[in-house]
């Protein structure tokens, strides 16, 4: 069980950390939302709970509730310049379909 960022999202991350002392990690997890049924949520995480699964990868820590560690669970983030667009991609294996705008998906 896993949840990993490639280089480019780990140098995005690591600036990202950085405007915050406190900062414990990158919180990752999903919520019910959308056309699909399932919204992706990425944020600081100022604290490590302890239903929290904590996961390093490239140096960082990688923070994950137990709820969404089942839809999130061998996703590797990656963060992606295209044109005047940015953001960090999911590359979740457990995805079966996503909605037409790419804001949600299903499990």
């Amino acid at each position: 069980m896993a949840v990993t960022l490639t280089e480019a999202a780990a140098e995005h991350v690591r600036t990202f950390l950085a405007k915050r002392e406190q900062a414990q990690g990158l919180r990752v997890g999903v919520k019910a939302t959308g056309c699909s049924g399932f919204m992706y949520v990425v944020d600081y995480a100022d604290t490590i709970g302890p239903h929290d699964q904590v996961f390093e990868s490239r140096g960082l820590n990688v923070i994950v509730d137990e709820k969404s560690l089942v839809y999130l669970d061998g996703t590797e983030l990656d963060y992606r310049r295209e044109g005047l667009n940015e953001g960090f991609q999911f590359n979740n294996p457990r995805v079966k379909g996503a909605c037409g705008c790419g804001e949600s998906f299903s499990i």
